[in-house]
């Protein structure tokens, strides 16, 4: 007889945005505009740095926790671009990424049985994370606040909770929404979030892609109880390189930095010394990414309304969620797919990333590709929609 695998995998929904990119491969000369993948080059200046690692020799274990001059450089870039005032590189542990940071914070904040609030919709990879870890998801449908968290979304949720609620999951600017918040929202949820008690997650990947105004961090509003996630994949396009980080109380990170150190050691070091020439270039020096970004979030926003589409303009990353028009009648699974099958354009429906109903009238589109791509999924789209309907 064959001893039973885990049953937190076996039962584990596979992730959605992979299992529709699967499904539709089989299509041939599709126009992707799906991944949150950047349209840009590594900068200049973090390849040659990871050259020179490589031809240094810098190809051994490194520190688990974060080489510490990459800690130092990450530590300076969190206080010069979001005013986090860390006492010293043990409030930080540099990550394999992102969706590593959240799975070893989870495992060490959740105990099986536990409740985190996540606004929903959220991206999809948080809920699997969570199954692993044991926990219970309670999501908050923020659908009908032009999708914002809201006190009185927390408070409800909360109340209804039949479980101990130990953390609130906060990603902004969000993904797949793009919507994000100002000072004066952000204290009055810091405010909900510290009377009952939570940890905060704040998931802040996309900061630096934040259109209008500023990025203001939720680890300088509670930081005590806040750890902040973040990394350089979106804003130095540097996906491939899987570097996140994790920012919070050491006495927390202390404690995250176990799980972490049993599940990946250390990062490749030739890539840490690329991360510290990424974390010292100057903003300035990468605003020609989010330039070029707002120039696609403003030309797709407008092809899509134009079309039919109902959507709240994003105010950072690089995705547009949009309502499908009226006259498309099948959800948006079915949509996506015949879009693909029939129209040459992939999107993600809407129901990768929400618990919720409502989703299945959403798609969301990454505008992170290039313009030529962007204008041509879009041609396709408008094409596909006028012939189908």
């Amino acid at each position: 007889m064959t001893q039973p695998l885990n049953q937190l995998v076996t039962e584990l929904e596979p992730d959605r945005i992979l299992t529709f990119q699967k499904s539709i491969s089989k299509f041939d000369n599709l126009v992707y505009l799906t991944f949150g993948e950047p349209g840009y080059a590594t900068p200049t200046a973090v390849k040659e740095a990871t050259i020179a690692a490589i031809e240094a020799d810098r190809s051994h274990y490194g520190n688990s926790q974060g080489e510490l001059a990459l800690r130092e450089a990450a530590l300076a870039y969190l206080a010069d671009r979001y005013q986090l005032q860390y006492p010293s590189i043990d409030n930080l542990i540099m990550t394999a990424g992102v969706t590593e940071a959240i799975q070893s914070i989870f495992k060490t904040l959740i105990t099986p049985g536990d409740g985190l609030l996540i606004p929903d919709p959220a991206y999809g990879s948080y809920f699997a994370a969570l199954s692993l870890a044991g926990g219970v998801a309670l999501p908050i449908n923020t659908a009908k606040t032009d999708f914002k968290l809201t006190v009185e979304g927390v408070e409800e949720v909360i109340k209804e909770a039949v479980v101990p609620v130990k953390a609130v999951l906060f990603n902004y600017p969000n993904n797949p929404t793009g919507v994000t918040y100002t000072l004066e929202e952000l204290e009055e949820l810091a405010k909900c979030f510290e009377k009952h008690d939570l940890w905060v997650i704040s998931d802040e990947i996309y900061a630096e892609l934040t259109y209008q105004g500023q990025h203001h961090s939720m680890g300088t509003l509670l930081p005590e109880r806040t750890v902040v996630v973040n990394g350089l994949s979106k804003s130095h396009a540097m996906t491939g390189y899987r570097l996140g980080l994790i920012a919070g109380p050491e006495s927390l990170v202390s404690e995250i930095q176990k799980v972490h150190g049993s599940s990946v050691f250390s990062l490749p070091t030739f890539v840490q010394d690329g991360a510290v020439a990424a974390f010292k270039l100057s903003r300035q020096s990468l605003d020609y990414m989010k330039e070029g970004y707002q120039e696609r979030r403003d030309y797709a926003a407008a092809q899509l309304t134009d079309m039919g589409f109902d959507l709240v303009s994003p105010e950072g990353a690089f995705y547009l969620y949009a309502k499908l028009p009226d006259k498309v009648k099948e959800d948006s699974d079915v949509f996506a797919y015949h879009l693909a099958e029939e129209g040459g354009v992939a999107l993600i429906p809407g129901t990768a990333f929400s618990m919720f109903d409502e989703a299945k009238r959403y798609i969301r589109i990454s505008y992170a590709a290039d313009m030529e791509r962007l204008t041509a999924g879009l041609d396709k789209l408008r094409l596909y929609l006028n012939e189908k309907y």
